[in-house]
């Protein structure tokens, strides 16, 4: 049996009139259990942390979408658990 495709995707982007953000969009705030807002400097392992993080949820069999930074390819804004109805989300600027 094939492995489900790893979900990845992005919620923001630089335009020329400036960043455009769909964060608002992230999870459903009536659904969610559980968000939680990371905040911190650059490489203090807000990334690391959320690549963890998802990483033992897939080694648990659950689904999670991965929310990559338009700005920096090896870093990411969040991690979603559709299943658990959580995210995991850098809160820095542009972000929060």
């Amino acid at each position: 049996m094939a492995a489900e495709p790893r979900v990845q995707f992005y919620l923001g982007a630089n335009a020329p009139s400036g960043f455009y953000s769909l964060y608002d969009q992230l999870i459903d705030p009536d659904q969610a259990q559980d968000v939680m807002i990371l905040k911190g400097g650059p490489g203090c392992g807000k990334s690391s942390l959320m690549r963890k993080v998802g990483a033992a949820m897939e080694e648990q069999g659950l689904a999670v979408e991965y929310i990559q930074c338009s700005g920096d390819p090896d870093s990411l804004d969040a991690v979603i658990i559709p299943s658990l109805a959580t995210a995991i989300v850098d809160g820095t600027a542009p972000h929060g």
